[in-house]
């Protein structure tokens, strides 16, 4: 077993530990999930990816982070445009790193 890993889902790339809760993109599924896509295990390179490894994670919320604003000026042109967006997420707990 490990002490952290990096691995990579929905363009980003996160660095964890088990126990760590983060947020990513949206996935499609409940229970536990597991990430093949590991760049790094502990002091383990991958070139690009590390054989055999694996991050297991359980999901724990799928929900909607905080509102940003976009906000879009000219000056001058009486042209102002306020949207807000709000990205869907999933919030996942570290349950093991096998690797």
């Amino acid at each position: 077993m490990s002490d952290f890993a990096i691995f990579q889902t929905g363009g980003k790339q996160y660095r964890v530990k088990v126990g760590d809760i983060i947020k990513v993109e949206k996935l499609s599924s409940e229970g536990d999930v597991e990430f093949d896509q590991v760049l790094m295990v502990g002091g383990t390179v991958g070139n690009p990816l590390v054989a055999g490894a694996k991050v297991v994670a359980e999901i724990l919320e799928q929900k909607r982070n905080d509102k940003i604003l976009v906000f879009k000026k000219k000056r001058r042109q009486n042209y102002r445009r306020t949207k807000g967006h709000r990205q869907y997420i999933t919030v996942l707990k570290i349950k093991e790193i096998k690797g």
